[in-house]
């Protein structure tokens, strides 16, 4: 079984994070990723040279997925204002359709939870997606994440209106639940 980690960003997954991110022309992931808010289909334009200079490699808001130590995603969080006030927000996206469907998602979103309750001062963690994306609605769900907000038709992609779905998990029932 390939073992999956987060760890910090190496520069050897430059390459590959820009690659997906940056140079890749109509990347699936991007389907899947709010597409509403961006043209998933065109590369940026942005070099290589431009996205390893500006990258930070040791950021305590972002890791990179590790499946058998090959970089295959990047998860973040990113506090909610006001500081200090318990509310963090994450965010998931692993690359290439070929390592989607084998739970890897779900196991990158329970150690990224996990490790939020511990590293910061989060009472409670969100994650905000689109009723497009069944997969992450699944995903979270399984991992312990409950329905907490939806919006509906908040979203329109392609002619067609779709809810905002926000899921939360708690910090007292994530300790408590044994999650």
């Amino acid at each position: 079984m390939p073992q999956l980690t987060l760890r910090e960003r190496r520069p050897a997954d430059l390459p590959i994070q820009w690659h997906w991110e940056h140079e890749q022309p109509r990347p699936e992931w991007k389907l899947w990723d709010a597409p509403y808010f961006h043209e998933p289909f065109e590369p940026s334009g942005l070099s290589l040279a431009n996205y390893t200079e500006k990258a930070v490699l040791d950021n305590p808001k972002r890791r990179t997925i590790a499946l058998d130590g090959a970089c295959i995603g990047s998860i973040t969080r990113d506090e909610e204002a006001p500081a200090g006030g318990g509310w963090w927000e994450l965010g998931i996206v692993i690359y290439d359709p070929r390592h989607w469907g084998g739970g890897y998602g779900g196991q990158a979103l329970k150690l990224w939870t996990a490790l939020t309750f511990v590293e910061t001062d989060a009472h409670v963690i969100t994650l905000t997606t689109w009723s497009g994306n069944e997969r992450m609605v699944r995903s979270a769900q399984r991992v312990g994440y409950r329905e907490c907000a939806r919006i509906p038709e908040a979203r329109l992609w392609q002619g067609q209106r779709y809810d905002s779905v926000r899921l939360a998990a708690l910090r007292g029932e994530w300790v408590m639940g044994g999650l």
